[in-house]
């Protein structure tokens, strides 16, 4: 799966986040404040998604409406192997010490790793 420029990330976090079709209207008053784009900014980012196969476009009355055809767990799924495997090596155990080194987890936040790796470990078994 292709991976999505931050601003092309940006509009489809907006599509997944309303969970339905959406204008181009719609989604420009979903942009956060500081973040506003103009109108042909934004056609333009939906465009390349379109062509990317993010999106499709259906025509009602006079707007476009986008709707997501993959799914945001997809795309999740597939950038965090991608961060794994070029900036970790694979290693979970190199993600979590990047990440929390310095910063030391609290007790519920290892009780929720370790309740999470035991659940995993269950699954397999099963």
């Amino acid at each position: 799966m292709k991976r999505l420029p931050d601003s092309e990330l940006e509009i489809m976090m907006i599509i997944w986040d309303l969970d339905r079709p959406a204008t181009r209207f719609e989604i420009e008053a979903q942009m956060e404040e500081d973040r506003k784009l103009s109108p042909t900014t934004i056609l333009s980012f939906l465009a390349r998604l379109q062509d990317k196969g993010f999106v499709e476009v259906e025509k009602a009355g006079k707007n476009n409406v986008y709707r997501a055809c993959i799914e945001k767990e997809r795309y999740m799924q597939s950038e965090s192997r991608n961060i794994l495997k070029r900036l970790f090596q694979n290693s979970a155990k190199n993600f979590l010490v990047a990440l929390y080194d310095g910063n030391h987890l609290s007790d519920a936040q290892l009780q929720e790793l370790e309740d999470y790796i035991s659940e995993k470990r269950k699954e397999k078994t099963d």
